[in-house]
């Protein structure tokens, strides 16, 4: 398990929120099944990568609600779309993992059993996003994503 370490400045995205429990995957789908017809609307897109944001209010607290983010980066906050919202994703310093096919649930329990507990770095309070470009196959095998990890060197 070897991420690359990056600093990212802020990114600017537009999208679609819903708040969760981790056991309820269920409105993911519903969420992406949502923003899709509508993505057409937001102006000034960077490029064809999708964003999936997660934001924690208490990252380890599992029995506290999330907001989960379907999004698309873009250069302003311009022509926001009524059913949409804009945020912005902090600059800092992430992990990169590359997530290879479906079992994205399986890479996060190794990202914090395995690598967060030698790494020498500490999870971080900043969103957590997977970016989906290219390589990105919905529900497929061979797809590919890369999750983005907010680190902090450990104390």
């Amino acid at each position: 398990m070897n991420p690359r370490i990056v600093n990212i400045s802020a990114k600017k995205v537009i999208g679609m929120k819903n708040s969760m429990h981790h056991n309820e995957h269920e409105n993911i789908v519903a969420l992406w099944k949502s923003f899709m017809p509508n993505r057409k609307d937001i102006q000034s897109v960077i490029n064809d990568e999708f964003i999936a944001i997660q934001v924690y209010s208490e990252f380890n607290k599992h029995d506290k609600p999330f907001n989960i983010i379907a999004c698309v980066e873009v250069i302003d906050f311009k022509d926001i779309p009524d059913t949409m919202e804009a945020f912005t994703i902090p600059e800092g310093k992430y992990a990169v993992f590359l997530q290879k096919g479906l079992d994205a649930f399986g890479l996060y329990q190794r990202i914090m059993s395995e690598w967060l507990t030698t790494s020498g770095y500490e999870i971080d309070n900043r969103p957590h996003f997977q970016v989906m470009g290219e390589k990105y196959k919905n529900a497929d095998p061979e797809s590919e994503e890369d999750f983005y990890v907010p680190i902090k060197l450990r104390n």
